[in-house]
């Protein structure tokens, strides 16, 4: 059997616990990108403390994972000019929409946030319609 489903269910079920922890200890949505852009812009010096230890957590729970587990598979493309683009397309649109999946996704969705929903259905829509037209359509990716 394919455990692929269960990392995908455990890894779920930690950002939920993850962001409800957050909302919890801090009364603050956990939007990593809200988290980062207050640290850019300068924003969240007040809170910098817990920024950082937020994105330290990012950042070394799967350095910490890819050493009890092994390296797994992403199937993301080699290409690294792709890579940085797509990541940069991805900051601007979270930058457009206000947001990420963390915040709009996981934690507006289960506060039942019009917004949340809203944004979620235009971003599931992009990157379906990107897969689309760079996998199926270019072949790039």
């Amino acid at each position: 059997m394919n455990p692929d489903w269960i990392y995908g269910l455990v890894g779920g079920m930690l950002i939920g616990t993850g962001g409800a922890v957050y909302l919890l200890a801090n009364g603050r949505i956990m939007g990593a990108s809200g988290i980062i852009g207050g640290l850019v812009d300068g924003s969240g010096r007040n809170t910098m403390w817990e920024r950082l230890s937020f994105l330290a957590g990012l950042t070394l729970i799967p350095v910490a994972l890819l050493v009890v587990l092994g390296p797994k598979d992403t199937h993301a493309t080699s290409n690294f000019a792709l890579l940085v683009a797509a990541g940069l397309l991805v900051g601007i649109g979270t930058r457009l929409a206000n947001g990420c999946t963390s915040g709009h996704g996981v934690c507006g969705i289960s506060r039942m946030s019009l917004r949340g929903m809203v944004a979620t259905v235009f971003y599931i829509l992009a990157g379906g319609l990107t897969v689309v037209l760079f996998r199926h359509l270019l072949g790039i990716i």
